[in-house]
């Protein structure tokens, strides 16, 4: 029995199938984590969102920002940019069984027997584990119900960025929302900053990545995250995995095996223009890291 942790699929469905297939992926024993943002810029959206959805069973995700516009896109909200290619999904006979599908899954993932947590974005430090749990709930039910279509269209913008108790309704569900969906740096305080997506390196000095400010004095887990692409996995502390190593933008998809901490990388063979980046094209070969390798 084994735990896969795969980065952002975005759609590249031929790289899920071959690093399915060079980890022995086993439905019938092992358990797939995946951190969202299974659909848009890449070329097979459909194909991921079928697939995943047949391995639901054995499957713990994550919504990611990309699948949240693709639930608002479908509810008439959100604008449905070229760029995205989820018009096959819109215009699939199966549509309303996916999208059905995809609202019904969760923001947060922790598992306390390996002292696991999984978020797209990741977990601000502002908050203990019981209050991502309570947060995370809080978008899971009401994206689940009647009116999720309110929600959807409350969901777009950057403010409040400071978290408090006392934020309530659709403030609270938009804070939350941004925190795991969106989030890259905070201010020292905490407060999130959202239109920086530059790698630190080359980030403002006030702004730090959420992942460096201190946690609750009590956490005791590990974070797995995505959606930050332009780290390909790397400058993250200990116990911080960063998955997502840009593969619709021509980089690699990463598979982390839980159980003995080995990476293994497939290559990209996207070769058109996606979001205007051309994609060199990469052989598809796949290697295999141990330990902490990021």
């Amino acid at each position: 029995m084994s735990t896969y942790l795969i980065g952002d699929i975005h759609g590249c469905y031929n790289e899920l199938k071959v690093i399915l297939a060079q980890v022995h992926f086993n439905p019938a024993v092992d358990t797939l984590w995946l951190t969202g943002d299974l659909v848009a810029r890449g070329p097979n959206s459909l194909e991921v969102l079928r697939l995943v959805c047949d391995l639901s069973d054995n499957v713990r995700m994550v919504l990611g920002n990309h699948d949240l516009h693709l639930l608002a896109v479908y509810a008439g909200i959100g604008r449905n940019k070229p760029k995205d290619r989820i018009t096959p999904i819109l215009e699939a006979p199966d549509a309303d069984k996916l999208i059905n599908w995809l609202r019904h899954q969760p923001v947060l993932q922790v598992d306390e027997e390996k002292k696991l947590v999984m978020a797209h974005a990741g977990i601000t430090p502002q908050w203990d584990i019981n209050t991502a749990r309570q947060c995370a709930h809080d978008i899971e039910a009401v994206l689940s119900s009647g009116s999720y279509p309110l929600f959807l269209d409350a969901m777009y913008g950057d403010i409040p960025n400071n978290w408090s108790q006392e934020l309530s309704g659709l403030a609270r569900l938009r804070f939350s929302t941004n925190v795991f969906t969106r989030m890259r740096y905070c201010f020292p305080n905490g407060q999130l900053e959202m239109t920086c997506k530059n790698t630190p390196g080359k980030a403002p000095a006030l702004l730090q990545p959420w992942f460096t400010l201190p946690r609750p004095a009590s956490e005791c887990y590990s974070i797995a995250f995505g959606h930050w692409a332009s780290l390909m996995g790397q400058g993250t502390p200990a116990n911080i995995y960063g998955l997502d190593t840009g593969c619709c933008w021509g980089g690699e998809l990463t598979s982390l095996c839980w159980e003995n901490k080995k990476f293994t990388r497939v290559p990209s063979n996207i070769q058109s223009e996606t979001g205007g980046q051309k994609h060199r094209h990469l052989p598809c070969r796949f290697r295999v890291e141990g330990g902490k390798g990021r």
